[in-house]
């Protein structure tokens, strides 16, 4: 028998009330550096676990506004990025709650960053999206490195970043269990990346050299 709207609704918000709706959410741009960190993580989580159907993980990357309905949409969101927390370069660190807006404006790392200031907010001022946040971030080391990877100990701390995250969702009651069967997704993948891309002698990185020193 078809639902009426009003019984559609009734239907989802049962089912909504049924479990806590978490977005893992992975903000940033493979091609800076470091600034791909928060997407590797969720990459990374996606690849190797398994998690219960109200576990939404999504590669965020520097969508910003667009991203919007997917936090309003939740009721927990974890956030995995690059940030600045003033800290020792590949120091890893994590805010929870009403430590997270002071740590999203302690310094502009990229263009996604304000943007994501802005989809809290919004959301807040609509009367919607998460009553729990939590940020696992890491403190870049390079930024200005456009095609390169993640620095050797950015990258270390993927591990680490994957355990603070899981452990984050073992306190509210979620668990995730290994993974049968990995994902592929081959285009994105960090191995292949960093295999195919060029050197950084084949391909200048930090701008092209006739710009940047004012010649033509």
């Amino acid at each position: 028998m078809a639902l009426s709207p009003r019984g559609r609704e009734t239907k989802v918000a049962a089912d909504f009330d049924s479990a806590m709706r978490v977005l893992i959410l992975g903000i940033g741009n493979l091609l800076w550096a470091d600034e791909g960190f928060g997407v590797r993580v969720v990459q990374a989580l996606e690849r190797r676990y398994a998690f219960p159907p109200n576990v939404t993980l999504l590669d965020g990357g520097t969508q910003g506004l667009g991203l919007i309905p997917y936090v309003q949409a939740c009721d927990t969101l974890v956030i995995a990025d690059a940030v600045d927390f003033r800290q020792e370069p590949g120091s890893l660190l994590q805010a929870v709650d009403d430590e997270v807006p002071q740590y999203l404006s302690s310094g502009k790392l990229s263009l996604h960053q304000v943007s994501f200031q802005e989809v809290l907010a919004l959301c807040r001022l609509m009367g919607q999206g998460p009553s729990r946040l939590c940020v696992v971030g890491v403190q870049p080391v390079l930024l200005e490195d456009y095609g390169g990877s993640l620095t050797p100990q950015v990258k270390a701390q993927l591990e680490p970043a994957m355990a603070r995250i899981l452990a984050y969702l073992q306190s509210l009651g979620i668990a995730a269990g290994p993974r049968d069967e990995s994902p592929s997704d081959a285009a994105l993948d960090m191995d292949v990346y960093e295999r195919l891309r060029p050197s950084a002698q084949q391909a200048c990185r930090i701008g092209d050299a006739r710009l940047l020193d004012g010649s033509r």
